[in-house]
């Protein structure tokens, strides 16, 4: 696969900003784990090679199991692998991503309202739209996955 244009030279001060973005949900209180898994979720939808790599190796870096990150797109199947923070994010991650089939229904906010304060859940929802903004990117440029590149491939 060949990268169609380097967004990250040729508009590097929009990938910047987006990096504020980034910079905000690392301070906003949301554990690190939980915005991985989102991004790792959100990556999975989209179909996002790039970002899956490079989340699939943060979460592992960060100690989560093989065996978890197996099973993330099916996390309503994993019984007690997944908190139920995590479930209700992971859950919210998916009808906020699918926006245009779901248009995100009041019991997906009800369900996601009673874990997550109102400033969480704000902040969910803009990691979940930062990861859906960089996969736009990295899918529409054919931004190759690290773990590829290094292999030489």
């Amino acid at each position: 696969m060949r990268m169609r244009v380097d967004y990250t030279k040729v508009a590097a001060g929009g990938v910047k900003a987006l990096g504020g973005v980034y910079g905000y949900i690392m301070q906003s209180g949301l554990e690190d784990i939980l915005v991985d898994l989102i991004y790792l979720r959100v990556s999975q939808i989209n179909g996002c090679a790039y970002c899956l790599d490079m989340h699939t190796r943060d979460l592992i870096k960060k100690g989560v199991q093989p065996e978890k990150l197996a099973l993330v797109q099916v996390w309503h199947e994993a019984g007690a692998m997944f908190s139920a923070r995590e479930k209700a994010a992971l859950a919210w991650a998916e009808s906020v991503t699918r926006v245009a089939d779901t248009h995100v229904p009041d019991a997906d906010f009800n369900a996601a309202a009673a874990v997550f304060g109102e400033k969480e859940l704000a902040d969910l929802t803009i990691a979940i739209s930062l990861m859906n903004a960089y996969n736009r990117l990295a899918i529409s440029f054919r931004r190759a996955p690290d773990s590829t590149l290094a292999a030489g491939t």
